[in-house]
């Protein structure tokens, strides 16, 4: 068995699987997540988020698959009776993109969906997540990369209800500098979009989690949907809601019926490990718990 603190693990990622009754835990798990070529992803397995199994080889590429490197920020979800992985990839001479992997099973083997990525082919792109809105639509949520755009902008994708294809044009949500926490990670106008997850708050109304650089280091802001649809127009929280040098945040509920926030911290390599803090929600906010 293995504890939190023996994991390193960058972008967590929970699964909480009904059946089985237990958490699979994924994320970006290369010991050299930043060069060289890219092994895959492992996932660990857990009754009680803090012993787990494994580690589990979910994913290895086939000799035949576009990208090579930067295997980067997996997230699974139980869909139409099978398991679908977002997960980010890169190659040389290919722009960074979402691919979408599919499994039977939770443990996997996963693979690829299509052949190729379904974020736009000519745009630096990372960090897709699932969002399935009020009619029962699936889209992708994802970030368009500081590296192409200098402020990193968050878009919204409708997909085929077999997330196969897109459908329609891609929608701009907004950009990394429009939040008044953010701050440059280079020069004066290289901002950084990073990590979205989307939950609906007691209330009904739509907020997303995502990560850029606060005066502190990685952190967690929030925004919300105005009109509570995807397409917003997206409202920024003034202040962070994490603001200590961790991120790439998301949200579950435990079994017992706790919300939990999952990050990876510190932000430093080798010494990401795995993190889950408790949150309560007042006056249509996240509070964390300390």
């Amino acid at each position: 068995m293995l504890t939190n603190n023996d994991i390193r693990i960058r972008d967590p990622f929970i699964l909480k699987d009904e059946k089985g009754g237990c958490y699979y835990l994924y994320g970006t798990t290369d010991q050299n997540v930043w060069e060289g070529k890219g092994v895959g992803f492992d996932a660990y397995r857990s009754s009680d988020l803090e012993n787990w199994e494994g580690p589990f080889p979910v994913f290895r590429p086939a000799d035949d698959f576009w990208a090579d490197h930067h295997f980067w920020a997996p997230e699974v979800y139980a869909y139409q009776d099978q398991y679908y992985m977002f997960a980010s990839f890169k190659a040389d001479g290919f722009c960074r993109g979402t691919q979408i992997l599919v499994s039977p099973s939770p443990i996997g083997p996963f693979s690829p969906l299509a052949k190729h990525s379904i974020t736009p082919r000519d745009w630096e792109c990372l960090d897709g997540t699932l969002f399935i809105d009020e009619h029962n639509d699936p889209w992708i949520i994802f970030c368009r990369e500081w590296l192409q755009v200098q402020d990193g902008e968050m878009w919204a994708q409708r997909l085929s209800s077999n997330l196969i294809t897109v459908i329609g044009e891609p929608v701009l949500l907004f950009k990394a500098s429009e939040a008044d926490w953010t701050v440059p990670v280079r020069g004066q106008n290289d901002y950084i979009t990073d990590g979205p997850y989307l939950y609906r708050t007691q209330s009904g109304e739509l907020q997303m989690l995502w990560s850029s650089r606060s005066q502190h280091g990685y952190a967690v802001g929030i925004a919300r949907s105005y009109t509570g649809n995807i397409v917003g127009p997206w409202i920024q929280d003034a202040d962070p809601l994490m603001d200590e040098d961790g991120g790439h945040a998301m949200l579950f509920q435990t079994f017992s019926g706790e919300i939990k926030l999952a990050i990876h911290s510190p932000n430093k390599s080798p010494y990401e490990r795995p993190v889950f803090l408790s949150v309560v929600e007042k006056n249509n906010s996240l509070v964390v718990i300390k």
